[in-house]
Formats: C-alpha cells, structure tokens, sequence
C-alpha cells in the first residue's frame, strides 16, 4: 500500500501516524514544507521519499511534488493527513490522482457549517438554530427571533478563528464594518458545557474506538478573552451523546477517519450539536486517548488503515486531563513546584507549538486519575493566577 502523507512533521505528536504506517507495512511518501534536514532522524527513517515545498498553499507545486512521487513509487493508495488544514487539498489530490477517499464535493458538509446543520437535521439530531448572514437588517431579524446574544462565524472556518459573540444591534453593525470578505453564519448562543464526541471509524464506517471530553469553557472565550483551558476524558459516556454521535456519523458517513462533534448541554441538560471536524481533537487529545485506555491509538489508526481493522481492547479505566498555561500569565506556582508536588501524578509535560497557543495554551500538562475528584486539587494547583 502506497500512502501519501501531506505534512509529517506537524504537530509533532502526529509524526507517530506515519511511523505507525510503515511499521504496519505501508510505503510512506512525505510532502511538507519543512526541509528534508529538518525533520526528526525516527521520521526519516520511514519515509520512502519525501518533498520540499515551500508554499503548501500553492496547489500547482503540491501537484507537482505528487506526482514526482508518484513516479517513484507507484499509484497511490491513499493521501492522509490529520490536520483539517489539509482536507481541501487532500480532497483534491485524490481527484487528480484517482485515490480511494472524499473527493472536493464529498467534503463540502464537512466544511461548511451551514451544510452541517442540514445534515444533523435530516439525521434528527438537534442542533442550534443559524442561518447564513446577509445583511445587517436580516441579523438583527434572526437576533430578535432567537434573542441575543448570537455568534458570527465564518461558515468554512477552524476552530474559533474569526468567530464574533454580538450582544446587541450596534454589535451587529460593528462586525459588518470589520468582519472578513467570506461568508459567515449566524447562529443562537447557547449556554452550557461544550461535550465532544470523539473516535475513529473502520473503512465500512463503523465507529471502532469512542470517547467523549469535557471543557472547562468554550474555545471562543479561551481565544477572544485569552483564557487558560482545562478538559478532562469521560470514563462513562452520557446515553443521549452516544445515540446523537453515532447519529451525526452515519449521517455523514465518516470512514477510515477520526472524528471529533462537539455539543452544547444546557444547564437544564439539552443537548444540542454544534459541529463536526473529520479529524482528531487538536492538541494531545490523541496522547489522552492512549493514556486512559493504555493503547496506541497511533498503531491502531495505522493497523485501520493498512489492515482494516481495529486491533487493541479498550475499557476507559482512567480519566485524563489536560491542563494547559499561557505564558503571558503569571502563576502561583512555579513548573518546578507543579512537578515536585504533583510529579507523580503527570503523566507527561510540554510546550505547545504557537499556532496553537490562543485556543490551548503555550504550555500543557496531561494527568490521571481513575476518579475525577482525585484530578481537581492538580488541576487548581497548576493553573492558579498570581
């Protein structure tokens, strides 16, 4: 099996993927743009070949580095990539080069928010109110239907980028005045926690490995108020987040992928979808899939990929946390006194590379604990402001 893999090097817990690809036998060939020197000595090793392009988001060069590669080694089986950068132009890479997967209008309820409130409609899973933004005077309409405040945000976007929580209608025609030229959805604020469903499906589209994480506070606020954030695993999933998430992806039709929904649980315990990513959780959430069931979720999408089928047993034995720090913060406690009073209870510590940084933190902890009371004085200790 010949597998294209676009970015290797980044993040760098996500080089385990392609490792994880050649040890289960594939040929694995690299486009990024980092140079071949800069890539770390254990990734060298299991790339066939690899290209250098400097500008990823020229389509025409990663075309052309393809198919280099392509005449190196053969027809690829598949073009992979973890990060949702990457899903357009993966998309597109597989049309042109005639690859197993989603092709660009296969993607297009995956990127767009809009489409994913149709989807989860029609799958009866329900879902915050929205609508696509057209003028001021419609926003202000859809605002007084659904009571403000609202958010804004871009109908194919990442995350929290760009996203506007408006309150009132001078709010509304202060981000006509400075919002971007791309189309944006509005949508009903909804108050409550953020809970993720979160997992990997075989070829078939069967859900092979699931869990589910909690947020200390939505990603919006972590970014836009600069906030530090904190979200810990589930051992025992909600009855109604499993029945809505196994809804959302056999809507969708999820296969030979991670994927990470997130929803919204009112304080009267409504739970209602706000999207969907076909790629893991960002972070370490990967490591802390690993961490609470003591397996390679790395070797098993691997083992997925190559062999179609999921191989380790999992339970959820412990919960895992992760605790993130910004560095324009000042802390009670000093690291050196985080790992001296709780050394033995982390189970691993390390920088977050800046892209990142906004929405978890410059700097992040991962702990355990098979009670979540038994994680909450760590958690305090970690992330108490001077």
């Amino acid at each position: 099996m010949n597998i294209l893999y676009i970015s290797p090097n980044f993040p760098p817990n996500y080089q385990l993927f392609p490792v994880r690809l050649r040890e289960a036998g594939a040929t694995v060939v690299g486009v990024g743009w980092s140079r071949w020197e800069e890539l770390r000595p254990e990734l060298r090793a299991v790339l066939a070949d690899y290209c250098h392009v400097q500008d990823m988001s020229n389509y025409d060069h990663v075309l052309r580095a393809t198919a280099y590669l392509v005449s190196r080694v053969g027809k690829l089986d598949r073009v992979a990539a973890q990060e949702e950068h990457w899903l357009d132009l993966k998309a597109a890479l597989r049309q042109d080069f005639n690859v197993p997967g989603p092709k660009p209008n296969d993607i297009e309820p995956l990127r767009r928010k809009s489409l994913m409130k149709e989807v989860f409609q029609r799958s009866g899973v329900p879902c915050a109110e929205g609508e696509l933004f057209s003028s001021a005077e419609a926003a202000c309409d859809f605002a007084r239907r659904v009571g403000y405040p609202i958010i804004a945000k871009p109908d194919k976007g990442v995350g929290a980028h760009a996203t506007f929580k408006l309150a009132s209608d001078a709010d509304v025609d202060a981000f006509v005045e400075r919002k971007a030229d791309v189309a944006y959805i509005l949508e009903e604020f909804l108050e409550g926690r953020i809970e993720s469903f979160d997992g990997l499906t075989d070829g078939t589209g069967a859900i092979v490995f699931y869990t589910s994480h909690i947020f200390s506070r939505d990603i919006m606020t972590v970014v836009n108020d600069d906030q530090n954030l904190h979200y810990w695993s589930l051992r025992t999933l909600p009855a109604d987040l499993e029945e809505c998430g196994r809804k959302a992806i056999a809507a969708f039709g999820v296969r030979e992928r991670f994927f990470h929904l997130e929803f919204i649980r009112s304080p009267q315990g409504k739970l209602r979808a706000m999207e969907i990513n076909a790629r893991p959780p960002g972070g370490l959430t990967t490591d802390m899939f690993n961490y609470a069931n003591d397996i390679d979720v790395y070797r098993e999408w691997a083992n997925v990929v190559v062999r179609g089928r999921f191989e380790a047993e999992w339970s959820r034995p412990y919960h895992v946390s992760y605790i993130g720090r910004k560095l324009n913060k000042r802390y009670e406690h000093s690291h050196e006194e985080v790992l001296r009073a709780w050394g033995t209870s982390i189970l691993t510590h390390t920088p977050i590379d800046s892209v990142f940084r906004k929405a978890i933190g410059d700097y992040a902890y991962l702990a355990r604990a098979e009670k979540l009371e038994q994680l909450w004085p760590l958690v305090e200790f970690i992330q108490k402001e001077a």
